[in-house]
């Protein structure tokens, strides 16, 4: 079987990147490929705050994606540089530069460039949304 990387370059919400990201991790996992990490880039990071509210009616692919992480212990990565641009703060960021408030959740980790190297590295594909 073939390990991936997962890219996802879209936001949760206006853009179909995310949802097909979520929905090839899921296939991918379900047909016995190792996901060694989905990495959030550009617009991407904006998967990872818990302020997003969706509609009742509508899906929440914020809540999807962790819960994948957790029954699948596969790493959700924001690369740190495109987050902080974009107001994605973690709580660790929030606490080194003085501020009360981020809005990262716990399931997402912070991370650079340099980590997607090193995952592609190990990788057979990069996947790209």
């Amino acid at each position: 079987m073939s390990k991936f990387i997962i890219q996802v370059n879209g936001p949760a919400y206006g853009t179909s990147s995310s949802i097909n990201a979520l929905c090839f991790t899921q296939a991918a996992i379900a047909a016995g490929h190792q996901v060694i990490c989905v990495f959030f880039y550009q617009d991407g990071v904006y998967n990872s705050t818990d302020l997003n509210l969706p509609a009742a009616d509508e899906n929440n692919v914020i809540s999807d994606w962790k819960q994948l992480a957790e029954a699948h212990q596969v790493p959700l990565v924001n690369c740190v540089s495109a987050a902080l641009r974009r107001g994605i703060i973690s709580e660790q960021d929030a606490d080194e530069n003085g501020l009360s408030h981020w809005n990262v959740g716990k399931s997402f980790i912070m991370g650079g460039l340099g980590e997607l190297i090193t995952g592609i590295e190990s990788a057979d594909r990069l996947i790209s949304f």
